[in-house]
């Protein structure tokens, strides 16, 4: 449970723990959804700096500007960063001291692409669109022009992310079905097969890359399967869990596989938001505080040879393209800035606790606890929002806001009976209409503040997006009774009476 005080669990793992080795810290932007405009950005990236991190690893999805044939990857509910974008946003990065690590998926989450039409045939199954064909020779010839794309508009990439996680259904095609029936192959060797043949023509025309790639999909060969894999000397794993009960050991046999097997240079990811449920909108600073000192714990038990690499700091938008929003940014920001301190200090002490709060300027770790104030006293960059978005979640949870199913007059005289009916107490059904309509109003006054602040740092479609997700299924009911009411005493009272518009008391 989240809270004002932070639970010492550090404690238990200060006797042991250092801080995060050797190797870069490393904050994902996920721009699937909820892409911040430029201008936050530009007041952002000096934050991440400053809270300890090294790089960013940008997962650009569709809003990358793709051209040519590319092109319809483009995002249409608001406009994709233009190419100047992008150079704005290595510049104001290199101006922080923040390398830039692009990640282009090759072969799952293929979602944004396996969508279109033009696209269908390369699904491996027709029923899943983030799984690429492997057998399909336009299969690879898409991942690697998007490569290209991305990486010739990043003329100082020295890493490179090519994802490979969560192939869904592999195996499962027409296609795949016939070369698995053929002796001596199996689904390690199918997957193994299509990243090899992307990272070798990768390393082809980029030599100077570091391929990093998520390592799920290794996690169940055997040490003879990876050392023979083709993929040693060639990709770097990126093991990835965000669960703040990490199986420590569990990992660090992992970590002893892969460096067995050749695969010595590891990178590790973790999370600060974005991974606790998919319809997640506040975060929770110590569940993720708790995946980092798991992770401390892995890096303080590494295997001899292991060389990391570095941490990626993972902050999901969407689970995947077409899931609804996770947090946004600004209301995981502390939660962000107390899970790099974790690493810095090597536990969540109250140093690092004081770290976090000074540079934010902000009361306490926890976002739902932050001592709200004016917009002119906000410190860190989206403060206001997540202020706001906290006031309203609080909000739509409440019982009170659960009208048509708590409220005794809407029970005992509107039921559901009276409403298909169209009979009512006229007295009550005024109290009824009174109540629910300071209700609605108080929250449409509170959703009209979050959408004004929220398009100042995000595109309207973002605004738009949340409000209809997270918003409208709440108010909707509260809309429907007001308007049977409407209805029902338009029928009740004769015409012309005008009925007095005071309630009685509750």
């Amino acid at each position: 449970m989240c809270g004002l005080v932070i639970r010492n669990i550090a404690a238990l793992f200060t006797m042991n723990v250092s801080q995060w080795p050797t190797g870069k810290k490393i904050v994902h932007l996920d721009l699937k959804g909820a892409p911040p405009r430029i201008s936050y950005m530009q007041k952002l990236f000096p934050l991440l700096a400053r809270m300890g991190a090294d790089g960013l690893l940008m997962e650009y999805e569709d809003m990358f500007p793709y051209e040519g044939e590319l092109n319809i990857l483009q995002a249409t509910d608001h406009p994709p960063y233009s190419r100047e974008d992008i150079k704005s946003i290595q510049d104001m990065a290199k101006a922080s001291g923040l390398e830039v690590i692009p990640l282009v998926q090759t072969f799952g989450h293929l979602e944004f692409v396996l969508k279109h039409k033009a696209f269908l045939e390369l699904r491996e199954v027709g029923y899943c669109l983030g799984t690429l064909n492997p057998h399909k020779e336009l299969s690879v010839k898409l991942v690697l022009e998007m490569v290209r794309q991305v990486v010739e508009l990043h003329p100082d990439v020295r890493c490179l992310h090519i994802g490979a996680d969560e192939v869904y259904l592999l195996g499962h095609g027409e296609e795949s079905r016939h070369w698995l029936s053929i002796p001596g192959h199996d689904i390690h060797k199918l997957f193994l097969g299509h990243v090899k043949k992307v990272a070798q023509s990768i390393r082809v025309s980029w030599p100077h890359l570091n391929i990093v790639m998520w390592d799920d999909m290794l996690r169940s060969m055997s040490h003879d399967t990876l050392k023979g894999s083709g993929l040693v000397d060639l990709v770097q794993p990126m093991l990835w869990d965000y669960s703040p009960a990490l199986d420590v050991e569990g990992t660090v046999r992992l970590l002893e596989n892969y460096r067995s097997a050749g695969l010595s240079q590891i990178w590790a990811a973790s999370s600060f938001k974005g991974s606790t449920d998919v319809s997640t909108c506040v975060t929770c600073t110590q569940r993720h505080v708790d995946n980092h000192l798991q992770w401390l714990q892995v890096a303080a038990a590494l295997p001899s040879g292991i060389e990391m690499q570095g941490i990626a700091i993972t902050g999901w938008q969407r689970y995947d393209h077409l899931s609804v929003l996770c947090e946004l940014l600004p209301v995981g920001l502390p939660s962000l800035a107390s899970c790099l301190q974790t690493l810095h200090h090597g536990s969540f002490s109250e140093e690092a606790q004081t770290r976090v709060t000074e540079t934010l300027g902000i009361s306490t770790v926890e976002v739902k606890d932050i001592e709200r104030c004016a917009d002119s006293c906000s410190h860190y960059p989206g403060q206001r929002l997540a202020e706001l978005m906290v006031e309203l979640c609080e909000l739509l949870q409440s019982e009170e806001l659960h009208f048509q199913d708590t409220n005794m007059y809407v029970k005992g005289w509107f039921s559901p009976y009276h409403r298909r009916k169209k009979i009512v107490n006229p007295l009550i059904a005024q109290q009824i209409q009174h109540q629910a309509t300071i209700l609605l109003t108080g929250v449409e006054q509170k959703m009209e503040a979050l959408r004004q602040e929220m398009v100042q740092l995000f595109p309207d479609s973002t605004a738009q997006e949340w409000i209809e997700q997270h918003v409208a299924p709440v108010l909707e009911p509260l809309r429907h009774l007001l308007d049977d009411i409407q209805v029902t005493l338009q029928g009740v009272i004769p015409p012309g009476f005008h009925h007095p518009s005071a309630g009685i008391e509750s």
